[in-house]
């Protein structure tokens, strides 16, 4: 499997559990945590003149492109063995791109001219959880690829 592809299945299994982790936070604090709701309201606020269906599919694009390039570099890390993809240092990157993301939204937040109206320091506190899932999800998919790719490569005469 070539870089992109892993990139792309980690960046993807990352940011759909991410994103329901999100949901489920919204669910217990009755706040709306939802990464693609957000952005949609700020597109649509944007550019009112999309249709309801290009705003949800441009919030859900924006969301994932976002855990893509998040992955991009974890995944590079991982592959110049700058770092090792275990579940510690799953972690640790989410940690730091807890604090990455909050400095993304928070900026997105103060750069747009109408953002949402949400408790902003709620939403900044849950990005810490919400990248440490992705980060944990992004590196038990990229361990998983690479233990089969190390299986076929060890059976290969």
């Amino acid at each position: 499997m070539n870089k992109l592809q892993k990139t792309a299945l980690s960046g993807f299994t990352g940011t759909s559990f991410m994103t329901a982790s999100s949901a489920l936070m919204s669910a217990l604090m009755g706040e709306n945590f939802r990464e693609p709701d957000h952005l949609e309201t700020m597109i649509a606020r944007l550019a009112p003149q999309l249709s309801k269906h290009a705003k949800k599919i441009a919030g859900w694009g924006a969301h994932y492109a976002m855990g893509f390039v998040f992955a991009a570099v974890y995944v590079q890390l991982w592959e110049t063995g700058k770092i090792k993809h275990t579940l510690k240092n799953g972690l640790i990157l989410g940690v730091v791109s807890g604090v990455l993301g909050y400095l993304i939204w928070k900026g997105t937040f103060k750069a747009h001219p109408l953002p949402p109206f949400i408790n902003y320091t709620h939403y900044y506190l849950q990005r810490i959880p919400a990248h440490i899932v992705f980060a944990v999800f992004a590196t038990i998919t990229y361990r998983f690829i690479k233990e089969k790719e190390d299986a076929a490569a060890a059976v290969r005469p």
